[in-house]
């Protein structure tokens, strides 16, 4: 297969899938990536960068893609107009964007983007990986990019400061990790977010709930009970967040605190917080829990905590049992009761050495309902079980499943079959849900309803 046809067959499909360049490993590829490299420099030898900078970026666009055109034509490339297009994109994209992630950054069905080495890079679409069909020249191509992503965040990454964690302008989060600390060559994540945020409605009609879940999860945060969300790594923890933050009143002083700000609130009334890591001396940090602490002087109506990972929790657990019933937070765990163990042990780091029994007492008043979210095999994401706390018995602290996902087979293609229910429990809270004049519907406890959960 000639360039010539190969430029082709990439500018065909490069808007659909994301192609930046010819397939991998083929001479025909290399003549692209060389041919590319070529102009680039050509272009770096005739411009002031700096002078650059400071045009409007729709006037830099416009200038750069001029003098591209110039050295293509300068250069006698034997290309025609569609090759001479991609090039002259790709190029664009060196020089004002991601470089060969711009597309992939660009598209909204992905979700993760996942970069091992110079020479592989995956997405997830769909909650599936996939190769996503481009690569960088090699590892240094690669660090340039990475540089640029950091710089523009305001972090720095290199062999003394070997990891970063830095977010994007639209609010994707980055993770770097490079050389000694990855062998073979610097490694990048990239978390993504929608361009618009879910509502329980979305939920409802992509089988990630049912619709009387749906309702419940609306009375809860209305009737300010204290919530905790929790999920593996990419379950949706955040989004459904989001979904449950969208039922707090427009009146309601809101304070977010997040490792790295995810959250996108649809509320006037909201202060967000954001930690900060220390510096490469060591100093600067400020933690979580500081934050916390901070955020009870500034009147809140209700505290949001993105992820609770550490001695916060304490904090976190005063908060709820203090005045600030309708707080809502998340933490990584397994199942319901894993998240509650989870809480124990992040109690036990805040150094308050307090007797177990204590600790529990405190998480048994503090928190009411437990979600359990998942992404399950095939890629969706549901939530799996809505629990209730019930109080002590003994030593224990004592839950009651409300709803929850059966699941029942797999599909041929690889879907996940099942149905949401109710246990046939009615939970204790329906008793303060009615004080406070929050209605639920007749028969949404009744276990016989089933709700097909397959898409």
């Amino acid at each position: 297969m000639s360039l010539r046809s190969l430029l082709q067959g990439a500018v065909d499909g490069a808007a659909e899938t994301g192609t930046t360049a010819p397939g991998s490993g083929t001479k025909d590829a290399l003549a692209y990536q060389e041919l590319k490299l070529r102009t680039h420099l050509a272009l770096l030898e005739q411009i002031d960068l700096k002078a650059i900078e400071k045009l409007p970026q729709s006037q830099r666009k416009s200038e750069l893609r001029q003098l591209i055109e110039g050295v293509l034509s300068s250069g006698n490339a034997a290309i025609n107009e569609a090759e001479r297009r991609l090039l002259v994109r790709d190029i664009l994209h060196e020089m004002l964007g991601y470089g060969p992630l711009e597309l992939l950054m660009a598209d909204p069905s992905v979700s993760d983007v996942l970069v091992n080495t110079h020479k592989h890079v995956f997405v997830e679409r769909a909650g599936k990986l996939e190769d996503a069909g481009v690569r960088f020249n090699d590892n240094a191509h690669l660090m340039k990019i990475i540089d640029k992503i950091v710089s523009g965040a305001g972090r720095r990454v290199d062999e003394s400061s070997p990891m970063v964690d830095a977010r994007l302008p639209d609010g994707s989060r980055v993770n770097v990790i490079i050389p000694p600390l990855a062998v073979d060559g610097p490694v990048m994540s990239i978390r993504r977010f929608g361009a618009g945020a879910l509502t329980i409605d979305d939920l409802v009609a992509l089988r990630s709930i049912s619709p009387p879940m749906a309702a419940l999860l609306e009375a809860l945060v209305k009737a300010r009970l204290n919530i905790l969300v929790s999920g593996g790594t990419g379950g949706g923890k955040t989004t459904l967040l989001n979904v449950l933050s969208g039922f707090i009143g427009p009146r309601e002083r809101i304070v977010t605190i997040e490792d790295t700000a995810e959250l996108r609130l649809q509320q006037r009334h909201v202060v967000r917080l954001e930690s900060r890591p220390p510096n490469i001396e060591g100093k600067g940090e400020v933690s979580q829990r500081a934050l916390l602490r901070n955020a009870l002087r500034m009147r809140p109506d209700r505290i949001i905590v993105g992820e609770v990972r550490g001695a916060e929790a304490m904090d976190m657990l005063q908060a709820m049992n203090t005045g600030h019933e309708g707080s809502l937070a998340t933490l990584h765990a397994n199942s319901p009761r894993d998240a509650l163990t989870r809480l124990e042990s992040m109690l036990s780091m805040a150094g308050a050495n307090l007797p177990l029994r204590t600790i529990r007492q405190q998480l048994a008043s503090a928190v009411n309902v437990v979600i359990q979210i998942a992404r399950l095999s095939d890629g969706k994401r549901k939530v799996v079980s809505i629990q209730e706390i019930t109080g002590m018995e003994g030593e224990a602290v004592m839950m009651q499943e409300i709803f929850g996902f059966r699941q029942t087979g797999v599909a041929a293609d690889g879907a996940v079959l099942g149905h949401f229910r109710a246990t046939g429990t009615r939970p204790r809270f329906t008793e303060r849900l009615q004080a406070l004049g929050v209605a639920l519907a007749e028969g949404m406890f009744d276990p016989a309803r089933l709700y097909d959960a397959a898409n």
